[in-house]
């Protein structure tokens, strides 16, 4: 508090000793002006002055100070804060001039006689232009120091190239201008369309278009690139991408068009490029009316449903109303942290939680009898290439066989349909983990042949202890009698983001300064994002009639070492220059590319025109329940060739 008193007491004592120069000065001014205005007339030769005009000067002299000073401080000339003197401050002035030169001109005329005009007009105009300067000098020259800050800080600021000079890209260059928070400098703008070359946006040219964008950011040395074209395709969005990529700057976009139709068109708006972007295709859109339908009312199991799929299928559901939502997960802390989050979102859901796996049979059952869901979606499985490789018999157990277990008691616990996540590596696997989950689609297409021909009970128990052991041991077949559970099976390809996933992995190592590994310079995958895997899953839900393998037109296939790249272009770095990239080879069991389909299979339309159904490769069904049956008596027992069991039973698995 003390210190606060000193510094306003310093203030009020620096502002009073201001405003005493102030008075001096004036009144030197004041009378300075009407004696510079004598010399002049006289041809600035002090001794052709009369001693007449002279004398009446230096007589005038204290007269008019005193007069002066008791007009400006009347007009507040000694209150104003002359660093922000403005238009107020310069009428002030204006008007003590002309009131004080009237008063000169009338008084000294009439009390010592008359002056030669030009003393009256060049004394006026030299007071006023005396006592105007030192006042706005002082404005005057904080600008000049603000401009000189201005500049320097400007240098200091990024440099940056619009792309779009369309209504969002004017009003992202708009609000650089005027928002204060903002510290960036707009240098130019590229725009495809020709009529707009060579013209200016607010001072700021239009260059060119999406050619110049590398000749532009090497001439203005850009650093950053804001990418204001709300309404551009896929296409058209990833080849601008892709040359951005190639100078290095920082890229920035402005999300969607809806911000356009609102009016949220600002730099705040601005998102960072993900590596979303750079797919090259419209985002998936499921037709959420459908599954809006389908899934009212409805009791809902998912199985792994704190996994990256899982967690996101049951946030859609959870938004659709079911009757009731059951999360069933190994894993208890993924588990626990969906829960927390749909209880909070969405209070009144009737929400389960359980904790098991799929390979227990007995837990599987008792689930089914006590909440009999009416939909499952099973997403539980182990999906790691590498992992599994040297696990082979785990790999068989949790995705073939909980599957297996799974789809059983859905079946005889009256479900009405099960969905199947499958995996574009079932599509002539290399790996265990993707001839794992060929063997899944090949047990739903088992079990929905079986109940389509009236034989359900012909469907073996490959378990023990749940009750069901004796159910048909009459033979009559009455506890299979109206089985009408749906099976179906949804395959896509790599998921962006995931658990596991390679973009997670590629950050981090860019965190940590790299290098960034990649298997093969020539590998690639077909990507998706989970939004679109989980609205697919959905949407295949309502299309499906049983046995079909949903496939998702993914667009086309990404170079991994390509998406290394962008990210740490993206990241605002340079590839092989700040963060190296290191080609480890090929792992066990992984392919150079995915395929989506067998070449056996056909595809068949769908009304969404990106979901397509894949015919499926016909097989004997009581054969391959026998072999099945062996493999899990070998998975159980963790034998070593279990993989040439497996070939046996996938017919286009060929283990690298």
């Amino acid at each position: 508090m003390e210190r606060q008193r000193r510094t306003g007491r310093f203030r009020l004592e620096h502002w009073q000793k201001i405003r005493l120069i102030l008075i001096v000065y004036d009144l030197i001014a004041v009378n300075l002006a009407y004696g510079l205005a004598l010399w002049l007339r006289f041809d600035c030769r002090f001794s052709s002055i009369p001693k007449e005009y002279l004398t009446s000067w230096e007589r005038f002299i204290p007269i008019y100070s005193v007069f002066c000073l008791v007009i400006f401080w009347i007009l507040r000339l000694y209150r104003s804060i002359w660093r922000f003197a403005s238009y107020t401050e310069l009428f002030y002035v204006i008007k003590a001039s002309i009131v004080t030169t009237v008063f000169h001109t009338a008084v000294i005329t009439l009390l010592f006689g008359r002056m030669p005009v030009s003393y009256y007009l060049i004394g006026a105009m030299l007071q006023f232009l005396l006592v105007l300067g030192i006042r706005f000098s002082y404005r005057f020259i904080l600008l000049l120091r603000a401009g000189r800050e201005k500049g320097e800080e400007q240098a200091q600021r990024k440099r940056v190239l619009i792309i779009g000079a369309g209504s969002a890209g004017q009003m992202i260059l708009r609000d650089m201008k005027k928002a204060s928070e903002v510290h960036d400098v707009p240098c130019c703008i590229i725009d495809d369309n020709p009529n707009k070359w060579n013209r200016y946006i607010d001072d700021i040219p239009i260059v060119g278009g999406r050619d110049e964008i590398l000749a532009s950011v090497e001439k203005y040395r850009i650093d950053k690139i804001y990418i204001a074209i709300p309404s551009a395709s896929a296409e058209d969005k990833r080849d601008i991408l892709n040359i951005c990529n190639e100078t290095g700057c920082e890229l920035k976009q402005l999300p969607g068009m809806y911000q356009l139709v609102t009016g949220q068109v600002t730099v705040s708006n601005l998102k960072r490029v993900s590596v979303e972007d750079l797919l090259g295709r419209e985002p998936i859109r499921a037709d959420l009316s459908e599954v809006f339908e389908f899934l009212h009312g409805k009791i809902v199991f998912v199985t792994g449903g704190g996994g990256s799929i899982g967690s996101e299928l049951c946030r859609q559901i959870a938004s659709h109303e079911p009757k009731q939502l059951i999360i069933f997960d190994v894993y208890e802390n993924n588990a626990y942290a969906i829960q927390l989050e749909l209880r909070e979102k969405y209070p009144n859901l009737d929400l389960v939680t359980l904790i098991g796996s799929v390979r227990d049979s007995r837990r599987m059952f008792e689930v089914f009898e006590k909440y009999h869901p009416q939909i499952v979606y099973h997403a539980a499985a182990h999906k790691h290439v590498p992992l599994m490789e040297d696990s082979p018999c785990e790999a068989i157990k949790n995705n073939a066989i909980g599957t297996y277990k799974t789809a059983y008691a859905a079946m005889v616990h009256g479900c009405e349909r099960f969905v199947l996540i499958s995996t574009d590596k079932a599509v002539n696997p290399t790996n265990i983990m993707g001839a794992s989950k060929r063997l899944c689609e090949m047990i739903i297409q088992s079990f929905d042949a079986k109940i389509k021909a009236g034989k359900a009970g012909e469907i073996p128990q490959l378990f023990t202890h749940t009750g069901y052991e004796n159910a048909d041991k009459d033979g009559t077949g009455r506890v299979f009698e109206n089985i009408k559970t749906e099976f179906v099976a949804v395959r896509f390809g790599n998921v962006l983001g995931s658990n596991g996933s390679v973009i997670p992995i590629f950050r981090r190592q860019i965190e940590k300064g790299g290098p960034v590994t990649v298997t093969h310079p020539d590998i690639i995958r077909y990507f998706m994002t989970i939004p679109e895997a989980v609205g697919l899953v959905l949407q295949a839900g309502t299309y499906a009639k049983g046995g079909e393998i949903f496939v998702l037109d993914m667009g086309s296939p990404v170079k991994i070492d390509t998406l290394a790249r962008n990210l740490i272009r993206l990241s605002g770095l340079k590839p092989d220059i700040d963060i190296p990239i290191v080609y480890t080879g090929l792992r066990p069991g992984e392919k150079l590319y995915e395929e989506k389909l067998m070449a056996e299979e056909g595809l068949r339309k769908t009304d969404n025109e990106l979901i397509h159904i894949g015919c499926p490769i016909p097989f004997d069904n009581d054969t391959f329940f026998c072999q099945l049956k062996k493999l899990m008596l070998s998975a159980y027992a963790n034998k070593p060739d279990i993989r040439e069991n497996v070939e046996e039973m996938v017919s286009t698995y060929h283990p690298a």
